[in-house]
C-alpha cells in the first residue's frame, strides 16, 4: 500500500516509518543484527518519531514491531559499555533521555499496538509496557534481567509497574527470571497470544483496521483519562475523581465527533470518521 512518507524521507536510520493513507502508521525497529537493541541513535529516533506521530492529525493508530527474529533485546552491548566510562552527570543525561523516550511513547495521543516476537528483554519489556495493546507469539520470551548486570530496570520501572502492578514487578525485578508469553498474558503485560508470526501480523492489522471505526478524539481522551487516573503524580492532581470523569464525558458530548457518532448510531449509518 502506498505510504505518505517513510523512514528514508524522515531521515531515520534505526527504524522504519510507514504511514498509510488509511491512518495506520507502522514503526519498525530496524537493527536486526543486534536483535533490535537500543543505542543512543535508536533512543533519539524513537522519541522523535512518536512525538511526531502524536501530533499528526492524519495518523489514527500506530503499530510498533521489530524486524527479524526478535522484537527488542534491550540495550546494545556497545552502548552499555560506553556507560562505564561516563561521569555521573553524563550518565544522568543518558538515562533521562532514555526515560523520556519511554514516556513519549507512553503519552502518545494515538493508540499503540505492539507486535512482539522472539524476545523482549530489559528495555524491550519497557516498550511492551508503554504500548496500549500487545500481541505476542506463543514462543516469545520476556525478561527483566538488569540485576544480573548489577543495575536495575529503573528507566522502564514506572511503566512496567503501571502495567503489571507492584507484586509482579517486585518478583521479576529481583529474580531476573525469564518467562513466556502465556505468563506475560497472565500478569497483564500481553493481551493476546498467537501461534505464529504470520498470525501476529494478521491480528495486528485486523485490530488496527477495526480501531479506525473508533472516534479519534474519543481514543485520545480515553488514553489520557486512564493515564491520569493511574499515575500517582497525576492522580494526586485530581481533586475529585467523580467530578473529573463526569466532566470528561460532558465535554465530549458537546463536541462534533460525539454528536456525529450518536447521530450516526441513531440513524443506523457509519459516522463520518469511521472506516468504510
Amino acid at each position: 500500500m502506498k505510504t505518505r512518507h517513510n523512514s528514508e524521507d524522515m531521515g531515520y536510520e534505526t527504524i522504519d516509518l510507514k504511514t498509510q493513507p488509511n491512518g495506520i502508521a507502522r514503526v519498525i525497529l530496524r537493527r536486526p543484527s543486534v536483535r533490535n537493541a537500543f543505542n543512543a541513535l535508536m533512543i533519539h529516533e524513537l522519541g522523535s518519531v512518536f512525538s511526531a506521530l502524536s501530533c499528526d492529525a492524519q495518523v489514527r493508530v500506530v503499530i510498533l514491531s521489530g524486524e527479524g527474529i526478535n522484537f527488542c533485546a534491550g540495550g546494545d552491548l556497545n552502548w552499555m559499555r560506553q556507560s562505564i566510562e561516563l561521569s555521573y552527570e553524563d550518565n544522568l543525561k543518558d538515562t533521562l533521555t532514555l526515560t523520556r523516550m519511554f514516556d513519549t511513547i507512553n503519552r502518545c495521543s494515538k493508540p499503540v499496538i505492539a507486535l512482539v516476537q522472539g524476545a523482549a528483554l530489559g528495555g524491550g519489556v519497557g516498550l511492551v509496557s508503554v504500548a496500549d495493546i500487545v500481541i505476542a507469539t506463543r514462543s516469545c520470551v520476556f525478561s527483566l534481567s538488569e540485576v544480573r548486570l548489577g543495575v536495575v530496570p529503573a528507566c522502564i520501572g514506572p511503566f512496567v509497574v503501571s502495567k503489571i502492578g507492584a507484586s509482579q514487578a517486585r518478583s521479576l525485578f529481583v529474580s531476573a527470571k525469564r518467562f513466556d508469553a502465556i505468563r506475560a498474558q497472565e500478569i497483564g503485560l500481553v493481551h493476546e497470544v498467537v501461534e505464529t508470526e504470520a498470525e501476529l501480523e494478521v491480528q495486528g492489522m485486523e485490530l488496527a483496521l477495526s480501531m479506525l471505526s473508533c472516534g479519534p478524539l474519543a481514543m485520545k481522551t480515553a488514553k489520557e483519562m486512564v493515564h491520569r487516573l493511574c499515575w500517582p503524580e497525576e492522580r494526586a492532581a485530581i481533586p475529585d475523581t467523580i467530578e473529573y470523569v463526569a466532566k470528561i464525558l460532558a465535554e465530549l458530548r458537546v463536541k462534533p465527533e460525539a454528536q456525529e457518532g450518536v447521530s450516526a448510531f441513531l440513524e443506523k449509518r457509519r459516522p463520518s470518521w469511521s472506516a468504510s
